[in-house]
């Protein structure tokens, strides 16, 4: 997965022009692209009685893995339940995706909450409570116009691994346990980390403060995210890499998590981000919805990110064979 633009938190005065820039885009030709969804599928457990019957719903997302498969996820749960769906997903940079639900070019996304919180909403503070993080930005964001429908298990923030033979060389389990390596012998704790991560409040400088590490600058190698994955796996240009825990890599390369005892990273768990004239006007969209997110977690996430990053399939076919594996839709 490229680095994801999710967790980008600019400032202020960049934030202002982007999303001035974004408005400009979307009231011209910015989101004309999408195409119908075409699929021959009708409802399982979910969508009985057709509700969505006469309903033109577009979806968005933004345009790394996990959440071009949610967008598809909520767009074929429409379909089943007798929508036209218009695809816009894939919009490159979280604002653009958040101001095309908001301004009600795109009908709904799945967000994260974290990102909701700080990088919308503007604060510099998680809150460590996952269920009272939903409920702060869904109660914030009614202002502008938006309703977030409960949230999954799903939580796509950061964490730090290491390969088998470096879990098994220092034997360490979590992020206290880094920083207490680092004193021990600093040549040990060499980092793998993406250029954003590095520079972030709630990345790598944040969580050196938290966790008391002295980090020598030549201990920190800035690379792509992709690149992170493959350094940390081979484990000789750093012991340890910044993954995202959703990622479907960190099974495939046998990595090891390291646990963030301190409970520094924000969570962001995913919910279904929606543009409130729609919820008013088919209310029934939060029964269709809540199933199917109460179903995601990070071991279906990384399941469904693996088979189109790691197996190459397309993030729609991942997403319409777990709808039918669970039951949720029929195909046919």
């Amino acid at each position: 997965m490229a680095p994801s633009p999710v967790r980008r938190r600019p400032r202020r005065t960049a934030r202002a022009a982007a999303l001035a820039a974004v408005v400009t885009l979307l009231g011209g030709c910015g989101l004309v692209s999408g195409s119908p969804m075409t699929d021959n599928v009708r409802p399982g457990t979910l969508g009985r009685g057709l509700p969505l019957k006469g309903a033109q719903l577009t979806v968005t997302s933004k345009e790394f893995t996990e959440n071009i498969i949610l967008g598809q996820i909520m767009g074929l749960v429409f379909e089943a339940a007798g929508a036209t769906v218009i695809d816009k997903t894939n919009i490159q940079g979280s604002i653009g995706a958040r101001e095309a639900v908001r301004s009600g070019t795109a009908d709904g996304m799945y967000e994260y909450t974290g990102t909701g919180w700080i990088t919308y909403l503007g604060h510099d503070k998680p809150i460590t409570d996952p269920h009272q993080q939903w409920v702060a930005v869904r109660d914030a964001d009614r202002a502008n116009n938006l309703v977030w429908l409960p949230p999954a298990r799903l939580n796509n923030t950061y964490a730090f691994t290491l390969n088998r033979a470096n879990a098994r060389k220092y034997g360490v389990t979590t992020l206290s346990g880094m920083a207490a390596l680092l004193k021990k012998d600093p040549g040990a704790v060499t980092l793998c980390v993406d250029s954003e991560f590095a520079a972030r409040n709630d990345g790598l400088p944040g969580m050196a403060k938290r966790y008391g590490m002295q980090l020598p600058p030549g201990n920190i190698h800035k690379m792509t995210s992709g690149v992170v994955y493959t350094q940390t796996s081979q484990g000789t240009a750093c012991t340890f890499g910044e993954v995202y825990t959703t990622d479907g890599r960190i099974k495939a390369m046998h990595l090891t998590v390291l646990a963030d005892d301190k409970r520094f990273f924000p969570n962001y768990n995913a919910a279904p981000e929606m543009y409130a004239p729609t919820m008013k006007k088919h209310p029934e969209i939060a029964g269709l919805l809540n199933p199917v997110t109460e179903a995601l977690d990070n071991t279906v996430a990384q399941k469904l990110n693996a088979q189109v990053d790691v197996e190459g399939k397309d993030p729609h076919e991942v997403a319409k064979e777990w709808l039918i594996a669970k039951g949720f839709i029929k195909e046919g």
